[in-house]
């Protein structure tokens, strides 16, 4: 969670003046967390602050906003029309392109009212500078902060058939992910790539293999057992943090047979995930898709209590 300052440019550059609503404090039970937020254009909105009630009169209100920015603290009971019991805090801020200009560095730090920065707010900046310990989205003696969001997980997703694009469709809005997305031929992507996904044509794409960052998360579901092979084959031998094969169980046992014949230990290939997905769910290309970004969330979920733990 954090400060979306690529999807605010985005918006901004298309809309002219939008409207950021960020929950910036939580008491009680709420929809979303601190850090959640919306952007909010005349016409239209993007992203959530926990949808029903409280986000149709957030949105209402944020277009009426034509300047500067609006405390607000909503309870979340009988007349909002939900259940949740708590009460939440929304920030709401107008910016335009100039606005965007004063928005620098790993945090976004500014008042909520005119005053000076609070020796607080001084800690964590310098924290943030000079340890790289980013701070969780909160209010810190009238002022809100918020680090800007960064991907956190480099994902290949290696074939643009309708599993692929499947896939893309599903897991590119999750923030958490840096999505490279490699086939053959430039005309199997779609005219229209997501925000936040890199097309990458490559005639060879197991070269590729060498220069992705050892730690990346794969997804391998080419039109060609070969290439699937060879992708296979050197992800084994390069490293990486999970790395996913579409197929059956006849397929798995043909390519750990085969990996084994490249020089594979059992221990090696046994790291490779295949099938992917829930095959519970079935064969349809978004069902698949549902599967393996259930997958990937649960693993980058264990992965965020293993450093909470070990911090």
């Amino acid at each position: 969670m954090g400060f979306d300052l690529g999807a605010l440019k985005a918006a901004v550059a298309a809309h002219g003046r939008v409207t950021r609503v960020v929950v910036a404090e939580v008491k009680g039970s709420a929809p979303r967390e601190v850090g959640a937020a919306m952007l909010v254009w005349a016409s239209g909105q993007s992203g959530t602050i926990g949808g029903g009630a409280l986000e149709f009169e957030a949105a209402e209100a944020a277009r009426h906003l034509t300047s500067g920015k609006r405390l607000s603290t909503h309870a979340l009971g009988p007349d909002l029309g939900q259940c949740c019991g708590g009460s939440v805090t929304l920030l709401s801020e107008v910016y335009t392109a100039e606005a965007l200009e004063a928005l620098e560095g790993e945090v976004i730090a500014r008042p909520l009212r005119p005053e000076p920065q609070p020796l607080a707010v001084t800690r964590v900046l310098n924290a943030a500078r000079a340890q790289g310990q980013l701070p969780a989205p909160q209010m810190i003696a009238g002022w809100m902060v918020e680090p800007v969001a960064k991907p956190r997980q480099a994902l290949w997703i290696w074939g643009a058939g309708h599993v692929g694009r499947a896939l893309v469709a599903v897991l590119a809005p999750l923030p958490e992910f840096d999505i490279t997305w490699v086939d053959v031929l430039p005309s199997k992507f779609p005219d229209q790539i997501p925000a936040g996904v890199t097309a990458l044509p490559a005639r060879e794409p197991e070269r590729l293999v060498a220069h992705v960052a050892s730690e990346a998360h794969h997804l391998i579901l080419t039109y060609s057992h070969q290439l699937d092979l060879a992708l296979c084959h050197r992800l084994l031998g390069h490293g990486f943090g999970f790395a996913g094969l579409i197929g059956s169980k006849t397929k798995w046992a043909r390519f750990r047979s085969r990996l084994a014949a490249l020089g594979h230990g059992p221990e090696q290939i046994a790291r490779l995930t295949c099938p992917i997905g829930l095959p519970e769910l079935g064969k349809h290309p978004q069902a698949i898709a549902i599967g393996v970004a259930a997958e990937l969330m649960a693993l980058s979920q264990r992965a965020d209590l293993k450093k909470e733990h070990s911090a």
